[in-house]
Formats: structure tokens, sequence, C-alpha cells
């Protein structure tokens, strides 16, 4: 289960290039040596039952993580760009002793007693052509991955996945999309995060296909990588693909290969999808998923597409909407999305009333996303409950207003938070960025609010004309940010 595979390919096609990183390129014979090396010196470096990784998208990380698996241990991938104190938590509630890291990322775990640190750079770069590995002896409720949220609000939480959670997942999206094993990945999303993880990390090994990792995105980049390399499946958030299809370098000569270019994190604004299609000819596709959900529910596929939806449920997953006391409520009809199957986390680490308040009796998890199924059964995700902005009593979803603003030409990102106000409880406020060598006005978005046909209490009250706004390592808008920074000098 999970690791299997991995060797499988060593056996059946050992020169096969398996990942292309920033250091070069590695067959999968080197990448199964390295991880039953690491496996070899990870047990006895440890008795504690979980290993932490710091590392960035790489072969570094994928043997690692292999490497802790064969061990025996579980992994807890370490977010680096989170800041000291989060770092520290994560250490800390884990109860790990050991992490594996490399070069310059050693340095964020200065000063921590009694932390063995493993430096990659500093063990063998040639390890023997061929260790016969030790496969532990797990199940599927067995922990896998202790993959903590990304923090964006409070500390993190860490996610128990198990080796079921995990392996069903793969199983169902590798299904549902038909990947196959010709397919060649680019991966993007930091391998710390369970979206690249998953699709970028446990589906190309596990089918055989090449994966080409970038330790940290550009436009640029990404597009000579997909030149270069002949890429038919990306997964990003929107931000990327909003900053590819930025690029005059671009063309639709470039993106000839692609299969599917997958789109998830936050919602993908209508510009960048018909951008793509009218000047690339690709057709980016929605997905959903969370870090609870291993993480893949909902997918867009080639095949099977709708546009504004996030797609129809992967195979073992069950989508069930409610209304505000948790009754389920008919097609069509907005309300919680719950979500079921064998995908679901086992639970929140060291948090058992998080965990019981997420997960009900009968096995749904409750997501905090509003949405709806339509008759054919696609989802489509209107907004966060704890997003919505109640004016006057009357509920704004700040997804329909962002679309709206996104219709501006010069608009390039835009973020709609709520903001307290005495007579009204809150109002609207727009955070808005701009193209490149374009300008926009508080003026412009209001009225296009208005001449696209929003009520005068979803117009915003204040537009926020910004250089960039707060992101998450994975480009998403970090809206909390935002919404304590406009509150942050109200008084009650």
């Amino acid at each position: 289960m999970l690791f299997e595979p991995l060797f499988a390919h060593a056996q059946s096609k050992p020169q096969a290039v398996a990942i292309y990183d920033d250091r070069g390129s590695w067959t999968y014979q080197q990448v199964a040596a390295m991880a039953a090396g690491l496996g070899m010196y990870l047990s006895l470096q440890t008795r504690k039952p979980t290993v932490g990784i710091l590392l960035p998208a790489g072969v570094g990380f994928v043997a690692s993580f292999y490497g802790t698996l064969l061990a025996g241990k579980a992994v807890v991938p370490i977010n680096f760009l989170l800041g000291d104190r989060e770092i520290a938590h994560v250490i800390k509630d884990s109860d790990i002793d050991t992490v594996v890291t490399m070069g310059p990322l050693v340095g964020r775990l200065a000063g921590m007693a009694d932390l063995k640190v493993i430096d990659l750079m500093q063990l063998p770069q040639t390890p023997p052509a061929a260790i016969t590995p030790h496969f532990p002896q797990v199940t599927a409720d067995d922990l896998a991955v202790l993959m903590y949220t990304s923090g964006t609000s409070g500390l993190p939480k860490g996610v128990r996945l198990s080796y079921g959670n995990l392996q069903s997942d793969v199983n169902a999206a590798i299904e549902y999309a038909a990947l196959k094993s010709q397919h060649v990945f680019l991966g993007v999303i930091p391998l710390f995060h369970s979206f690249g993880m998953t699709a970028m990390m446990l589906a190309p090994i596990q089918l055989g296909a090449p994966v080409i990792y970038m330790s940290r995105f550009s436009a640029v980049g990404a597009v000579e990588n997909i030149r270069k390399h002949s890429v038919s499946l990306m997964f990003g958030v929107p931000s990327m693909f909003g900053a590819m299809l930025r690029l005059k370098s671009a063309s639709a000569e470039d993106f000839k290969n692609v299969y599917a270019f997958i789109s998830g994190g936050e919602p993908l604004p209508s510009t960048v999808r018909e951008g793509f299609r009218e000047r690339f000819g690709v057709n980016l596709l929605e997905g959903f998923g969370l870090t609870e959900t291993s993480p893949v529910v909902a997918l867009n596929t080639p095949q099977d597409n709708r546009v504004g939806s996030v797609g129809k449920p992967v195979p073992g997953a069950q989508i069930k909407i409610v209304d505000e006391e948790g009754n389920a409520i008919g097609r069509g009809e907005q309300g919680e999305i719950w979500l079921k199957g064998p995908m679901i986390m086992k639970g929140y680490h060291n948090l058992p009333a998080a965990t019981a308040e997420a997960l009900t009796a009968d096995g749904f998890f409750k997501t905090g996303d509003l949405g709806h199924v339509d008759a054919d059964g696609f989802l489509y995700i209107t907004g966060r409950k704890k997003d919505l902005i109640i004016v006057a009593g009357e509920k704004a979803s700040p997804r329909e207003i962002e679309e709206v603003i996104m219709k501006l030409p010069g608009v390039c990102d835009v973020a709609v938070v709520g903001k307290k106000d005495a007579s009204r409880g809150e109002v609207v406020v727009a955070f808005v960025t701009a193209k490149e060598g374009q300008t926009v006005t508080g003026d412009e978005v209001k009225e296009i609010c208005r001449r696209e046909g929003l009520p005068q209490w979803k117009v915003p009250r204040e537009v926020m004309v910004v250089a960039d706004l707060p992101r998450s390592p994975t480009g998403k808008i970090l809206k909390r940010v935002l919404a304590e920074q406009v509150n942050q000098h109200e008084t009650p």
C-alpha cells in the first residue's frame, strides 16, 4: 500500500525517468534505492512513530517520504514557509524527534533542543544501485501522514491521514480522470500540501509516470517546462494559471500536449478560464478537495465537465448538502457541503473536541463550504459559511461579487471581505490588484458592480487598490488577513 508501486517500477523499468527537479533527473531505480537506504537509516535514528520532512519539492522529498514509510513511520510534512512559531508547534505537537532536511532549510531548525536533524546533503549522494527493501506490515487504518493545515486561522492543526485514506483517494482520482503512465506531470504545488502530495507524487509514482518538480513556481519556468517536457497534466491554483495567461511569450503551441490542467484551492475566475481557452485552446478544469479528504473528492475531467462546477464526486465519495440544522436538502438548493467516503481523515491530532465537531456520528465531514448539486450530479461551490457577509440581515457571497469585479478589464485579482459596521452589521469591502501596466480605481469597481445588476448593499462600500494580496504557500488568497486588516481599528 502506497510504497509498493515505486519498487515495482524500479524492477520493471529501472532506467525510466521518475523525476526531474532543480538538480537533475532521476530514474525509478535511483529513487527506489534512495528511499530504501533512507528507510534503513531512519529506522535506526528514532523510536518515535513519526518523522518530519522539511524539504522543497524534488527527489529529496520523494525519497524521504517513501523512506519514512519503509521505516514503519508516519510522515509529517513541514511547511517551510511557516513562521518559526508555527514550525515549532508542528514539531512539538507531532512528537517528532527527527527531521529530514537539506541546505539552507537546516537553519529553520536551529535552537530546537533534542531534535535530530538529518541533512540529505551530508549523506552519501550515490546509494547502492539496488537495495532490497523491507516492507513494513501496515493496514488501511494505520497512520501514513500527519498533515498540518496551513495555519490560516490560528496554529496549524494536524490531520491524521491513514494508508487507506490516501490509497483510496489516489485510486479514485486515477480511475475517474483516466490517468495513464504515458502522461507527464508538472508539479508546481508544494509536496507539504495535500494537493501536491496526492496529485503530484502519489499518483504519478503509482502510475509509473514522470513528474517535473519546481521547487518554486514561476510562470516563465512553468511554461518552459511544459514546452521542454511535453507536459500533459498540471494541477495548480487559479493565481498560477492567471500568471501563465499573462505571459506574452506563451503560445498555443506550448500547450499542444495537454490532457488536463486542473485548478483547485479557490474559485477559478471566469476571465482566466475563458482566456486559457481562447488563447491556448486549453479547457481549465476545476476540482475540489481539502486536507481532511486526502484531498480529492470531486473533479471535472476532459470526458465529463461542466463550466462553473467543480465536477462530480470521484468513486467512493458521497456528497450531502444540508441546511443550518444539518438536514439533507434537495438538488439545486444551497447549503453546507458534507462529505463521506474512504478518503475522509481519521481525525485531528490531539484535538478530540475539534474532531467531534467536524465529523458526524455516521462519518460525514462538515466542510464549512457552501454549495449545491445540480440535476446531473455536478457540485458547485458558492462560498464559505464563515466568509458570508451579513449586511442588514441580508447574506452577500464574496464569490458572486468577486466574479463581477473580475470582469473589469484592468483587474488582476480581487478579494472581498466584510467590515464591521455600527448601523448595518457589516459592509462589503473589496481588495483589488491591477494588471501590469494598467490602473483600476474604486469608482470603476463600484460602477461595474452596479452595471452588472448587483443590489446596492452588495456594491463594495470601500475599495482598496493594493500592490499584492496576502497568499498561502499554494497561492490561495488569505482573506482572514484582509478581514483582520479592515477590522483592526473598529470599535464596537
